[in-house]
């Protein structure tokens, strides 16, 4: 069972003089629910399905179909500027920030269009979709308050609940035990890579069921990207993962299905073993080969 859904022997003791509540033992049998507004959706699909967009007149995704399998880490690849990030920012509809945007086609969450969602409905699809972004970007308040953060926006204010919610996330993402015993700290007082991990923790903490990585691990030193990248493989067993990667080694390491992308469109998308060992496009073997990047 994914460390994700559940805790393993936490919350029995006080942690912190006079911030812990003694709490009953937790089991890996023992699912951890934030609150029942935070219903996950099961076994959610994400598809995209003839999408196409253009900025300013400027066609960056054309015809794009993709199907994102669950319980995966998809890597989308390909050299810059093909529209990966566009991609991964319709998602969650983040490209609605982008001026001069003109997009059709749909992006389908659990049979719910992101593209033409609004209102209730669109608030509802993005908690769905969590996001860890390219360079950490930690709240500017404590670590405790990075994690509550998204909680109280969806009404859960009670202390002995949030303190729940803090520790299991920060345990989730392995930074508890880094960062206990000053909670109340700043986060940008971490380092890079525990910023990073904190990001993640705040995305989790409020139930979602996809996770985006937007080159999320490009501006860690190596161990810290590694113990990023572990963490997805980890998360993988209760979430679909959806990774921009600009490093064909990292795709190697911990992909499980591949979609190559160049100049906006959908070259090839497979498993990882057959894209990368046994591609079906010319454009693709090249690319791998290194003939462009």
């Amino acid at each position: 069972m994914s460390i994700a859904t559940t805790i393993s022997n936490t919350f029995n003791n006080s942690v912190v003089a006079g911030l812990w509540h003694r709490e009953p033992i937790c089991t890996r049998s023992t699912p951890f629910v934030v609150d029942s507004k935070f219903a996950r959706l099961e076994n959610a699909q994400l598809e995209v399905k003839q999408l196409n967009l253009s900025i300013h007149g400027n066609p960056i995704l054309k015809n794009v179909n993709v199907r994102i399998p669950q319980n995966k880490i998809t890597c989308i690849i390909g050299p810059s500027g093909c529209g990966k990030s566009t991609l991964l920012r319709t998602f969650d509809r983040l490209i609605d920030t982008t001026e001069g945007v003109e997009i059709s086609g749909r992006v389908d969450l659990d049979g719910k269009d992101i593209v033409k969602a609004s209102g209730p409905e669109l608030t509802e699809l993005r908690r769905q979709v969590g996001l860890v972004p390219q360079r950490p970007c930690p709240l500017p308040m404590s670590i405790y308050d990075n994690i509550a953060y998204g909680c109280r926006i969806h009404g859960i204010h009670k202390k002995a609940k949030l303190n729940l919610i803090v520790e299991h996330y920060l345990r989730a993402v392995n930074l508890w035990e880094e960062v206990k015993g000053r909670l109340h700290s700043p986060a940008t007082k971490l380092s890079g890579g525990q910023q990073q991990r904190l990001c993640l923790a705040r995305s989790l903490a409020v139930e979602p069921s996809i996770l985006l990585a937007d080159e999320s691990t490009s501006a860690l030193d190596p161990i810290s990207s590694k113990k990023v990248e572990d963490l997805f493989v980890e998360l993988k067993q209760s979430y679909s993962i959806v990774m921009v990667t600009h490093t064909l080694r990292q795709a190697l390491r911990i992909a499980d299905y591949v979609v190559f992308m160049y100049l906006g469109e959908v070259i090839e998308a497979g498993d990882a073993d057959q894209v990368f060992h046994h591609p079906q496009k010319e454009l693709t073997r090249r690319y791998l080969k290194g003939a462009f990047s």
